[in-house]
């Protein structure tokens, strides 16, 4: 059973320039009183090669947490481009918002990212038309020279993926789970959450 429900997770800025820093708005119910705060953090996905690559993207710690409706805002700031494998840059991958108490993560929302260079920005390299007349052909960017400012994000807020995970709380007489449900979007929608 847990003590806290993620409500809703709604982000402002889902499709950005790729060094925008992501900001959420985060809420969530507290059904018991903590003893400690609450850990949440942003953590980017370099590679689905290895977690070498992941990056996370900053921390905070809310608290202290009363009992009721509670709301925050977290702004975290873009990857570095530097730390991700040339050939990961592009393409899709995942960001993944954790919460943990008593450094016990008991909630992930993961969300895929599509990284995209603008048509625009294709169109006037010469050297990168066989990628707009193939959309199907993957970008080498170990063989261009690539502007990074150039790079765009989209994401995918209307398909999360949330993973619940049952921890010790403070209480073992808590009171029971409710329905878990998760709104989430860039403009607020209904969604089931998977346990």
């Amino acid at each position: 059973m847990s003590i806290v429900h993620l409500q809703n997770v709604e982000m402002t800025n889902a499709t950005a320039n790729f060094a925008d820093p992501y900001i959420f708005r985060v809420t969530f119910e507290c059904i018991s009183p903590l003893s400690e705060d609450i850990e949440w953090k942003l953590i980017y996905v370099g590679s689905a090669a290895s977690s070498k690559y992941d990056q996370e993207l900053d921390s905070c710690m809310v608290g202290p947490v009363p009992v009721g409706v509670n709301s925050f805002e977290f702004e975290a700031e873009a990857p570095s481009p530097s730390k991700i494998p040339e050939t990961d840059l592009l393409g899709v991958t995942v960001i993944l918002l954790t919460a943990s108490y008593k450094d016990a993560e008991f909630i992930r929302v993961g969300y895929y990212v599509n990284n995209f260079l603008e048509k625009d920005y294709l169109e006037s390299r010469p050297d990168l038309q066989q990628y707009v007349d193939d959309p199907n052909k993957v970008l080498d960017l170990t063989k261009v020279d690539l502007d990074v400012t150039k790079l765009r994000r989209e994401v995918l807020v209307s398909k999360p993926r949330v993973t619940r995970f049952n921890i010790k709380w403070d209480f073992e007489d808590a009171p029971a789970q409710q329905s878990d449900s998760l709104q989430t979007s860039q403009h607020t929608s209904n969604m089931t959450a998977v346990a």
